[in-house]
């Protein structure tokens, strides 16, 4: 098919760090390498541009990975490269922030991400409204979509373009707000979990003992993580309203389930119960301990300390690829 016009503009965001992390040491993930990262771009950059996409905008880091992946590619499409005049990288969620944010800058219409939940919360934080294809490659995948790069790409490139129509084949999806006791408001996409006697920063899996309480916007007994906790008692869909509180640790008639908190690896955990919360009801996370969003253990709360959280549909819109490739055959998109 011979493109006539071509408009509008993706990018793509390729976390380096995102499926190589120490909890692989700790359970039988796999490693993401760089090269499959590498291929999975040029997979991603291959399908929008057959999508009839202008331009594709991606992210210069020091192991270059999106940039490697179209350098001897031959595109129709224009490729622009952000943060190449940085002075330093911190492998860390600022690049991140840095990327998306001068994505967004230069009127990117949609995002292909690769890598996990926490990839995918430093997106939805940086960029609330964006509308992205979440493709899997980090430790924690609930959120993001076990798809084909090529076919990621391609509806990604179909949105962009304006070729087929973002909000009849897209949804927002839903966040949990937090409102620390100290510092500023955040969020998760999947899971926040309050946890006994542990730390900020902890890279290991989680010790089911130290689980106090998880709030969930998706409890699926089909993943991996925390959110089959609740999942395998209550199951929560990302399509239903609201989410579900599990309490864990309490008694000795505590349920005690065996759930994959990472992948290979399965524990004991005790729940005590699991119940629906309602969109937009605030639940206090009280102190001490700290509280993992998406895996991440980011927020300390002393003793009596509080945080405030609810569940809400306002994060960003996840593109659906089969739809929008199924309207693209109805409307012979491709030929």
């Amino acid at each position: 098919m011979t493109l006539t016009y071509r408009r509008g503009r993706i990018g793509i965001i390729a976390n380096p760090m995102a499926g190589r992390d120490v909890r692989r040491l700790a359970s039988r993930a796999s490693e993401i390498t760089h090269q499959a990262k590498r291929d999975m771009v040029a997979r991603i950059v291959a399908g929008a541009d057959a999508a009839g996409i202008e331009s594709v905008v991606v992210q210069a880091e020091p192991f270059r990975i999106a940039t490697g992946a179209v350098e001897s590619m031959e595109l129709g499409a224009e490729v622009r490269i952000v943060g190449e005049s940085r002075s330093r990288y911190h492998n860390g969620p600022e690049d991140t922030v840095a990327a998306v944010s001068a994505m967004r800058e230069l009127g990117v219409t949609a995002l292909v991400v690769l890598g996990g939940d926490g990839t995918n919360r430093i997106v939805a934080q940086t960029w609330p409204d964006a509308a992205l294809v979440p493709v899997s490659t980090g430790t924690n995948n609930v959120f993001p979509r076990m798809v084909e790069p090529t076919l990621a790409g391609a509806a990604a490139g179909l949105v962009a373009s304006g070729r087929v129509p973002l909000h009849a084949h897209s949804r927002r999806v839903k966040v949990i707000r937090v409102r620390p006791y100290e510092g500023a408001a955040t969020l998760a996409l999947v899971d926040a979990v309050l946890l006994r006697d542990d730390f900020r920063g902890n890279l290991l899996p989680v010790d089911p003992m130290k689980i106090d309480r998880i709030l969930l916007t998706v409890a699926s007994p089909a993943a991996v993580g925390m959110s089959p906790v609740g999942g395998l008692m209550a199951p929560v869909s990302s399509e239903e309203e609201g989410g579900l509180l599990v309490t864990c640790n309490r008694s000795g008639r505590d349920r005690r389930l065996q759930v994959p908190i990472a992948p290979g690896l399965y524990r004991e955990v005790r729940v005590a119960e699991a119940h629906r919360v309602a969109a937009a009801v605030t639940l206090l996370f009280e102190g001490p301990g700290v509280i993992a969003l998406d895996g991440d253990r980011e927020i300390k709360l002393g003793p009596r300390q509080r945080a405030r959280l609810h569940v809400e549909r306002t994060g960003p819109r996840v593109i659906d690829v089969e739809a929008i490739l199924r309207r693209a055959a109805t409307d012979s998109l491709f030929g």
